[in-house]
């Protein structure tokens, strides 16, 4: 049996009933819940959900109990929850809590009673919980985790004895956990400078057996398993590196830089030992997005060392309109508050250029989707800095994009970048509108990518963006525009 544009999958409890998330046709945004019965026509199939605002998402997972399967519906700044009883083949969604304006939350269920992840109460997200006999809009939830504005909460993994968290402080991702009779929360240490640490799957919860990843950025993604009763780590497997790598050659930095408006940022950048000096001869590449709250955390890649056995720093630069310092973080680099992306990153790259970690005169940044966005404002703000720039599918007609609200996204996007029929928006976004602030002046080297099947920033941004730099920049550096005619945004 063969089910075309599904998004997501669940199986009802009975292995026989199946609920899938469908696509919209023309924006590819998944928006139905369908019920197909195991050896049935897939046009019997019964309509569950659909969600009539485009600014949602929908996704279905089942809870940890594995007695409801959750319909989650995400917005940038809104979601809201629809619960069908796993072990009812026939069940019809039944609404947990109504979305409300910036109320974000996800659900789970275990033990008779279910978890939230909320920002009801704290911009960071707080854990709390209730009986699965009570009304979660008219109930008092019971705390389990406070929020905090140090620490953001990101999500939380739900066992018999234990309460696991994953949490970010200073800009670093952490795993803390609890026995549930017990509210000091301990911590798993890490000893690299610069990190990244996720939970695994854990689909067992009758169990003191934790799996979480690692990765940094002189160390390969590594699974562990750690016994929450004892502390004892055992390691599962590794990813391999081909070749004769061997990390001890590389070393990673987490520094701090001073924004210009006085704000400290953080940055995470590795380097091969024997190839550096931190003597300014160094070619450096800085890395960024700085959009939607996505966090740029640190990570191994081999495609990477190659760069890094030759010489090169590679820096990423956790900017504002990211979430790597919490919820703060990413609304002082969105809307109104964009700039504060570009200026960061720009600043960062002083910073690293005049503590000895590049070379000036050979400076270069990459960035992708958003992040393209980001290469083209701050060329257009410092062009002298760089030497080259790779802007990867880059959304840079902003404004006539969020303009058209005919485009599939666009009104979804209002809550990262602004309406631009209200004038205050227009003129901000106008004001760091890559395409519209192409100036005559001269612009580091660029290679801009982009797909022709790319549904989230169409081909032709890029390609008018291009067309409007070759007409106006007054260098001979090359400009190329390398179009994948069978890609889309990935």
């Amino acid at each position: 049996e063969q089910i075309e544009q599904v998004a997501s999958v669940v199986w009802a409890n009975d292995s026989q009933t199946l609920y899938y998330v469908k696509k919209h046709p023309t924006t590819l945004l998944p928006y139905q819940v369908y019920r197909h019965t195991l050896g049935q026509p897939v046009a019997d199939d019964e309509l569950v959900y659909e969600e009539a605002d485009d600014t949602f998402y929908t996704t279905i997972y089942k809870t940890s109990s594995e007695d409801y399967i959750v319909i989650g519906l995400f917005a940038t700044v809104t979601s809201e929850a629809r619960l069908l009883d796993a072990k009812q083949p026939d069940a019809q969604p039944a609404l947990f809590l109504a979305r409300d304006r910036h109320h974000e939350y996800d659900v789970d269920h275990l033990n008779g009673r279910f978890y939230l992840r909320s920002n009801r109460d704290h911009k960071n997200f707080a854990f709390y919980s209730l009986a699965d006999s009570e009304d979660a809009a008219n109930t008092k939830w019971q705390t389990e985790f406070q929020g905090s504005d140090d620490v953001y909460l990101d999500g939380a993994e739900l066992f018999d004895d234990y309460l696991v968290l994953s949490t970010r402080s200073e800009g670093l991702t952490q795993l803390q956990y609890r026995h549930w009779n017990e509210r000091e929360l301990q911590k798993i240490a890490f000893d690299d400078p610069a990190y990244t640490v996720w939970l695994a799957y854990n689909p067992n919860h009758d169990t003191t057996q934790l799996r979480y990843a690692y990765t940094s950025m002189t160390t390969p993604m590594t699974q562990y398993e750690i016994d929450l009763d004892t502390g004892k780590r055992v390691t599962l497997k590794q990813q391999v590196v081909l070749g004769d790598f061997s990390r001890e050659n590389y070393a990673s930095e987490r520094l701090w830089i001073i924004a210009r408006d006085g704000v400290k940022v953080p940055v995470s950048l590795v380097y091969r030992k024997d190839c550096f000096k931190r003597d300014n001869r160094n070619p450096l590449l800085v890395y960024g997005y700085g959009s939607y709250g996505s966090s740029m955390d640190p990570y191994f890649s081999s495609a990477r060392l190659s760069l890094l056995d030759r010489g090169m720093v590679f820096a990423v630069a956790h900017i504002r309109g990211g979430e790597e310092l919490g919820r703060q973080w990413y609304e002082n680099g969105k809307l109104l508050n964009k700039k504060n992306t570009f200026n960061d990153f720009v600043d960062a790259t002083r910073c690293l250029l005049a503590r000895g970690y590049g070379d000036r005169e050979r400076c270069f940044a990459m960035g992708g989707s958003a992040g393209g966005l980001l290469m083209g404002a701050v060329i257009n703000q410092a062009p002298e800095l760089y030497k080259g720039i790779v802007a990867q599918v880059p959304f840079v007609d902003v404004i006539s994009t969020m303009l058209d609200d005919s485009i599939p996204l666009t009104t979804g996007e209002y809550d990262e970048w602004g309406n631009p029929h209200d004038k205050k928006y227009f003129d901000y976004i106008l004001s760091y509108s890559p395409y519209d602030q192409v100036t005559a002046q001269d612009y580091p080297h660029l290679l801009v990518t982009t797909g022709l099947h790319d549904s989230q920033v169409q081909y032709w941004e890029p390609a008018k963006w291009v067309a409007k730099l070759r007409d106006l920049k007054t260098d001979d550096n090359l400009l190329l525009l390398k179009t994948d005619m069978d890609a889309g945004h990935g």
